[in-house]
């Protein structure tokens, strides 16, 4: 699965890599994790980057809750979560690593995946758009009152997005039994504009011989840390 990744591009970094504006206050990232908004490129509008919330909350949903944060690549196209958003609401997600965690006699031990070089990457993605009705619209606003704009998000649309997860190779294989979909850079057009089964043959692990892995500290378990260190490779031995 990806469960947590990393994104340490500046914003000019970010900007030309990607050909899309970053969006407001973005920063170098080293510990993404689940229910936060973060950078997404949708098919929507390409030239820039959103923060969606990482969690894919179907458009049909009862409530907000229990976004899914991965969809296998074997059956995006069949389960009701997915279907529609693989159909026509494609998205891109920046990053350049992501972690695994490996169970060992000391307890689990994060690892971080990366290309080779440390280059940033996109992974394949998928986007939706959830709206409350009327009544739970109402029972927010009666709870929440005013409110700080600091507080969370407001009740109202929210948008979401998962990463896309597929067999792993040789190299991620030794850590986990799934990993990301990572799109080469003259592919990635192609599965943002692409529709219906469009783009199926590039969800297909990336090869391990362009890919490292090593272990990293235990601090990365707490999403609230996201600091520089947490990407060093641990000293062992």
């Amino acid at each position: 699965m990806c469960g947590r990744y990393t994104l340490t591009l500046e914003r000019d970094d970010f900007e030309e890599r990607f050909d899309a504006t970053a969006p407001d206050s973005f920063s170098p990232r080293y510990n993404m994790a689940p229910g936060q908004r973060l950078p997404v490129i949708t098919d929507a509008d390409p030239g820039v980057a959103r923060r969606l919330e990482w969690g894919l909350v179907p458009s049909w949903a009862d409530d907000d809750s229990g976004g899914l944060i991965n969809a296998r690549a074997e059956t995006v196209d069949e389960k009701p979560s997915f279907r529609e958003a693989y159909e026509s609401r494609r998205c891109l997600v920046p990053a350049d690593g992501f972690y695994e965690w490996v169970e060992t006699a000391d307890g689990k031990q994060p690892y971080r995946v990366a290309l080779e070089d440390d280059r940033p990457f996109a992974m394949a993605g998928l986007w939706e758009r959830w709206e409350p009705d009327e009544a739970t619209t109402q029972a927010g606003l009666d709870a929440f009152g005013g409110g700080s704009d600091d507080a969370g998000r407001k009740d109202g649309p929210l948008e979401t997005f998962t990463v896309i997860t597929t067999e792993p190779n040789d190299l991620v294989a030794d850590l986990h039994h799934r990993m990301a979909v990572i799109l080469e850079p003259e592919d990635e057009r192609r599965w943002l504009e692409g529709d219906g089964d469009e783009g199926r043959d590039l969800l297909e692990p990336y090869p391990a011989d362009g890919m490292r892995a090593y272990p990293v500290s235990t601090a990365v378990n707490d999403p609230s840390i996201d600091e520089p260190s947490l990407i060093e490779p641990l000293e062992t031995g």
